[in-house]
C-alpha cells in the first residue's frame, strides 16, 4: 500500500484493514520515520506490516528502507518479555513468589531488604529504583558488578508499602534473581527456553551476528507525563518537572547509568539488560505474546492457565513514586489503565519509553507488537501505538 512517499509493506488479513490504515496515518500525520506492527489473533498472524527507513538518524544505513526482518531496540518493552521468565520458573517449581529474594540471593538481604519477597521485587515494590552511586556503562553491563551494587543498595521506602517504577534497576534485580535460581544469565535462559523454541527474532543481549539487522534510534527526547488527559491521578508536579530536579526519584531512577548510554552503541545493544536493552521485531513481539496465551504453529503455549492468571493479576496500583501518576503492575507487566492504556481490562504487557509496545489480551486472543525508531516524548502511552491499539479494537468490533 503506497500513499505519497510512504510504501507500506507486508500483509493484512480481511477485516484487519483498520490497523493498516492507522499504521499509514502514523507516517502521514504523526511523523513516523521507520516502524513495524504485527498482530496475532487466536494464535494466527493477521497483521504484519512495515514501512519507512531503518535509520532514524540519517547515519549508518541512511535512507535504506525498513525491511521485513529489521529489528529495533525496544527499551522497556523488554520488561514484558523478561517478566515471563520468573513466571515460567515459578510454573516449573523453581521459584516461590512469596519467598524472600534473599532465599535465592543471600547478598540481597543487606541494608534492610531481608524481607523483600520475589513478588514485591517483580511488582516494583522493593523500594530500590535508584542507586546512591550511578553506574558507568561498563559497570551496568557487567552482571557481577551491577548485581552487587543493587544488592547493597538501601531502599528509599519501606519495601512492600508502596510502588514506584524501577526503570533501570529492574534489569539488575531480575538478572540477579534469575542467575542465582538457574545458573544462567537471563538472556541465555530466555534464548534457550523461550525465543529459540519459538523461532523469533527477539534478544536480551544482541548477538554480534544479528547486529546488521538493527536500525538506529533517533535522538532521545525529554520525557513527558505518561498516558493521556484521562489520567485519574494527577500529580502535584509533572514527570517533566520532576525530571528536571536532580534530587527527585524520577530523575535518579532514569539516571542510574551515567553518562547516559548511547542506545545505538553495540556495547549497549549486546548487554543483557532485561529492563531496557532488548532488541526485537514487531513480528517477534506479537508471536511471543500469542505464545503466552496459547499454541502457535504447533509450539506449546508458554504459560499454563494458572500462570496466565498470575500474569494479569494486579499487584501494585495507585500513585507511582517515580512516574508520579496512577500506574498498575502485575508481576513485572504493566496492566491496562489510564497511564498505560492497552486493549482492555485483561491486557498485560509493557511499553517502551518513546514508542514501542508489546502486550497480550487473553479475552480478545490478541498478541500485539509495535516497534519504531522515531522516539517521542512519551513514557507509557505513545500516540502512534495507541492509534494502532484503537485500530485493533475496531477490527475486533467489526468482525
Amino acid at each position: 500500500m503506497r500513499s505519497g512517499d510512504v510504501d507500506v509493506q507486508g500483509t493484512v488479513a480481511a477485516g484487519w484493514e483498520p490497523v493498516r490504515d492507522a499504521f499509514l496515518r502514523n507516517f502521514e500525520e504523526r511523523g513516523e520515520r521507520g516502524a513495524a506492527v504485527a498482530v496475532h489473533h487466536d494464535g494466527v498472524p493477521v497483521v504484519d506490516l512495515w514501512a519507512g527507513t531503518r535509520d532514524a538518524t540519517g547515519e549508518g544505513a541512511g535512507e535504506a528502507p525498513w525491511a521485513e526482518d529489521t529489528a529495533q531496540v525496544v527499551r522497556s518493552a523488554t520488561k514484558g518479555v523478561a517478566a515471563v521468565v520468573p513466571l515460567l520458573l515459578h510454573q516449573r517449581g523453581l521459584l516461590d513468589l512469596d519467598a524472600p529474594v534473599a532465599a535465592y540471593w543471600p547478598e540481597f538481604k543487606a541494608a534492610g531488604k531481608d524481607r523483600v519477597t520475589v513478588r514485591q521485587l517483580l511488582a516494583h515494590r522493593a523500594g530500590v529504583p535508584v542507586l546512591d552511586r550511578p553506574l558507568t556503562l561498563a559497570e551496568a553491563v557487567d552482571l557481577e558488578t551491577a548485581t552487587r551494587a543493587i544488592a547493597a543498595q538501601a531502599p528509599v521506602w519501606e519495601p512492600g508499602t508502596a510502588h514506584g517504577y524501577h526503570a533501570h534497576t529492574f534489569s539488575w534485580l531480575l538478572s540477579g534473581l534469575v542467575h542465582r535460581v538457574t545458573g544462567r544469565t537471563i538472556g541465555h535462559w530466555a534464548a534457550e527456553e523461550i525465543t529459540g523454541p519459538l523461532g523469533i527474532d527477539l534478544w536480551i543481549g544482541l548477538p554480534a551476528a544479528q547486529a546488521h539487522r538493527v536500525g538506529r534510534l533517533g535522538p532521545v527526547e525529554e520525557i513527558e507525563p505518561p498516558g493521556s488527559g484521562a489520567l485519574k491521578l494527577r500529580p502535584k508536579r509533572s514527570v517533566t518537572e520532576a525530571y528536571q530536579d536532580p534530587d527527585s526519584l524520577t530523575r535518579r531512577a532514569f539516571g542510574v547509568i551515567d553518562p547516559k548510554p548511547d542506545e545505538n552503541d553495540p556495547v549497549y545493544r549486546s548487554a543483557e539488560l532485561p529492563g531496557s536493552a532488548g532488541v526485537a521485531t514487531a513480528r517477534a513481539l506479537a508471536r511471543f505474546y500469542a505464545a503466552v496465551l496459547g499454541p502457535v504453529d504447533g509450539a506449546a503455549r508458554l504459560l499454563t492457565p494458572e500462570s496466565l492468571a498470575l500474569a494479569r493479576t494486579e499487584e501494585s496500583a495507585g500513585a507511582d513514586k517515580v512516574l508520579l501518576v496512577g500506574t498498575r503492575f502485575g508481576l513485572g507487566h504493566m496492566l491496562h489503565g489510564p497511564a498505560s492504556p492497552l486493549l482492555g481490562p485483561s491486557s498485560f504487557g509493557h511499553p517502551g519509553r518513546g514508542g514501542s509496545l508489546g502486550f497480550a489480551d487473553p479475552d480478545a486472543g490478541i498478541g500485539f507488537g509495535y516497534v519504531t525508531n522515531g522516539m517521542r516524548k512519551t513514557v507509557t502511552a505513545d500516540p502512534r501505538a495507541q492509534s494502532l491499539v484503537r485500530a485493533v479494537r475496531a477490527s475486533l468490533d467489526g468482525a
